[in-house]
């Protein structure tokens, strides 16, 4: 029996230059969470810790980072932890990976072909492939000489088996299940995809951005007797969530802000990065700026982030009477001709309207 970590993707370094919250905060994060992972296998004193791809950003890592990552990993000296490097962290001739000498328990696959690591004591093959530069399209299994059947057999690799997209390592996941593995720990998709029993993406443990939300973390499993049981283990410090509220135009300014206040739980709002779209109507009283509402919520959340898809619900009887001998009240006239159920003619109404009533157009 052996029992593993699977994780990968963790991106330590990324800049998160693209961001508003707090970017300094939040690679602090990654790398203590990287430290929970290793901590964790070392506490359920687990055989293998299996890294698939992505540990870090080549671009932005440097010589004390990467001793960073050397004395983290010392900690697991009783786990065999295995890394295959991915397109963010290529194993090429400048590779940080080279720079300093691992302990005897770590291993980092090589560039020429699907290469093999064997643990005897655990009856144990580790199969894996690191990149070399940051696009890949050829295929590495082309000398791939098998696996004995006898043995646990693990393939750790770093590419695209869900949409094989042909510049990053594209992998025909029927043809990789057809192999024989008991266990294949996929990396390079960031959200947590169990593709089979037997073959799993772990996932970026953190979440990176608003394009990977629901649930991140770890997988954590056991062979034995060919059996293989693996479980998905949550375990990130915060989630990214998007919510949609949709506003009909009776709402006061300050009941939006109520409405947004109750989509989570106070403690989730204090922890996790929320978007929030508003979209429907609002009064003309109301109009909402979206800085000055993140703004009166900075208090209640981590981070908010609006994004105001609303169109102003304009009175257009009383609009007309009020300026019908102008170029509003004829525009609105207009329309009325039309079906206004028509999502098309009400938004071409609501944005003819305000570009009217802002002086956008000479009355």
């Amino acid at each position: 029996m052996i029992t593993f970590i699977h994780t990968g993707d963790l991106h330590l370094g990324l800049q998160f230059r693209s961001m508003k919250f707090d970017s300094n905060n939040r690679r602090y994060e990654l790398w203590h969470t990287f430290e929970r992972i290793v901590n964790m296998a070392v506490e359920e004193e687990v055989d293998f810790l299996f890294i698939a791809g992505d540990l870090f950003e080549e671009s932005y890592f440097t010589l004390k980072d990467i001793r960073r990552v050397k004395g983290i990993l010392s900690k697991a000296e009783k786990v065999e932890i295995l890394i295959a490097a991915g397109n963010h962290d290529p194993l090429n001739k400048n590779s940080l990976y080279y720079s300093i000498k691992w302990p005897e328990n770590v291993t980092i696959f090589g560039t020429a072909g699907i290469e093999k690591k064997e643990f005897p004591h655990k009856n144990t093959a580790v199969f894996g492939y690191s990149w070399y530069k940051g696009e890949i399209e050829e295929d590495p299994f082309i000398n791939f000489q098998g696996i004995d059947k006898e043995k646990i057999n693990i393939l750790l690799i770093h590419g695209d088996a869900l949409t094989r997209d042909e510049k990053y390592l594209p992998l025909d996941s029927k043809y990789l299940q057809s192999l024989g593995f008991d266990y294949i720990a996929l990396g390079h998709i960031h959200q947590p995809t169990i593709i089979s029993e037997k073959m799993a993406y772990c996932g970026s443990p953190e979440p990176l951005s608003f394009k990977e939300t629901g649930d991140h973390g770890i997988i954590k499993g056991a062979i034995e007797n060919k059996k293989t049981n693996i479980d998905f283990i949550p375990f990130s410090s915060r989630t990214f969530k998007e919510e949609n509220i949709i506003l009909d135009g009776s709402f006061s300014y300050g009941q939006i802000l109520d409405k947004i206040r109750k989509i989570d739980s106070k403690e989730h709002l204090g922890k996790n990065f929320y978007r929030v779209t508003l979209k429907g109507l609002v009064s003309p009283e109301e109009r909402i700026v979206a800085s000055h509402m993140e703004k009166d919520l900075s208090s209640d959340f981590y981070y908010i982030e609006i994004i105001d898809e609303t169109r102003v619900d304009y009175d257009l009887d009383a609009l007309e009477g009020e300026y019908k001998d102008n170029i509003i009240g004829y525009f609105i006239r207009e329309m009325k001709k039309r079906d206004l159920d028509d999502e098309i003619n009400r938004q071409a109404l609501y944005l003819g309207l305000e570009a009217l009533m802002k002086g956008r157009v000479g009355l």
